[in-house]
């Protein structure tokens, strides 16, 4: 939601089951989409890392990645502000 990829979400927890997270999309005027891309970068057979001065840029700014840091889940550009790196999971644009 911070980003601006999402509309909404909720997490819903039911007893004696795992939490479900609902998402929300989110379109554009024109019912284009906003997310037109997610590619999964670290797969549980293989672990991509990356170090704080070798974080990605996605698109060229344009797109985010997601990094599982020692600090949270963070964006690339909080991760670089931060200061840290982290496994990356995740492109999204």
């Amino acid at each position: 939601m911070e980003e601006g990829f999402i509309k909404n979400y909720k997490v819903a927890e039911e007893k004696g089951k795992h939490p479900l997270i609902r998402i929300s999309m989110k379109y554009g005027d024109k019912r284009e989409k906003v997310i037109v891309h997610i590619d999964r970068v670290s797969r549980s057979g293989r672990r991509i890392y990356t170090g704080k001065a070798r974080i990605p840029r996605v698109i060229g700014g344009m797109g985010i990645a997601i990094i599982s840091t020692s600090k949270g889940v963070l964006t690339d550009q909080q991760a670089r502000r931060q200061g840290v790196g982290g496994e990356v999971l995740c492109y999204v644009h």
